[in-house]
């Protein structure tokens, strides 16, 4: 593993344990030219995939890339880091359980929103909003609105 602070290859293993929904391994290393310490995580991979951009483009997933994406809606929000770190593995185990090694923009866009969703009101319109593309006052007050009209609708059908 590549040392963060020098670019040096020669790194050792301190520590490993699993993370505490046990769905990744947590290293802690060490660089041997630098002296450098730092953490990394191990992932079960079920298979490579690739997302196919809006453009037709088409770029391996990568997830860090939807981590940041989230973590930034999720800025200055109190929302636990294991909550967010299991709807990431579930969005993931969801992408890789489509049965299709390309998967869209639009998928994973659907699946943050849904995850987004159940975590934090506030983080869901900030994804959105970058999402959905908004760009005046006027759309965040559209999809407000539908929202809660959704919201009334799903109360009415559960109160039946």
């Amino acid at each position: 593993m590549r040392c963060p602070y020098c670019g040096n290859d020669d790194t050792q293993v301190k520590d490993s344990r699993p993370t505490e929904d046990s769905g990744a391994i947590r290293r802690r290393r060490i660089c041997n030219a630098c002296g450098g310490r730092f953490t990394t995580f191990e992932r079960v991979q079920l298979r490579d995939l690739t997302v196919v951009k809006k453009s037709g483009r088409k770029v391996p997933f990568d997830r860090e890339k939807l981590s940041r994406s989230v973590f930034t809606a999720l800025r200055k929000r109190s929302v636990e880091p294991e909550r967010v770190e299991r709807m990431l593995s579930g969005i993931v185990r969801q992408l890789e359980s489509l049965g299709d090694v390309e998967i869209t923009s639009d998928q994973i866009g659907e699946y943050v929103m849904e995850g987004l969703k159940g975590l934090d009101d506030v983080a869901f319109v900030r994804f959105a909003s970058v999402y959905k593309n908004f760009s005046a006052a006027d759309d965040f007050r559209s999809f407000l609105t539908e929202l809660a009209h959704n919201d009334d609708r799903n109360m009415q059908v559960d109160d039946d």
